[in-house]
């Protein structure tokens, strides 16, 4: 027995609109960062399961999928890096506290 596909599809939009609803009403940078992982993995379940539910000899979507997975991590590094830098030079990671960045 298999799983219909709306319902992944349907995991996918609940995980990505709780992204932008989180990116959109969080001031910390860590909840912004999860929140951006969360819309990528909702991009990344959409690729899975239309590559098997419509091209099922086919690898493509999973590749992407992969290489979604990929760029996710290393933009989590990179993110993350750049944090630390911010948190060490201004002592937050609030963006309203940030302004100063600006000038």
């Amino acid at each position: 027995m298999t799983i219909p596909s709306e319902y992944y599809l349907i995991l996918s939009a609940i995980l990505f609109f709780i992204g932008i609803f989180g990116f959109f009403t969080r001031r910390n940078l860590i909840s912004l960062l999860i929140s951006t992982e969360l819309m990528f993995n909702a991009v990344d379940i959409n690729f899975a399961v239309f590559n098997a539910y419509s091209h099922t000899d086919y690898l493509e979507g999973y590749i992407f999928t992969l290489f979604g997975i990929g760029i996710a991590a290393a933009e989590t590094a990179v993110a993350i890096a750049i944090i630390i830098n911010v948190y060490r030079n201004m002592h937050t990671i609030h963006i309203k506290k940030l302004r100063e960045l600006k000038h």
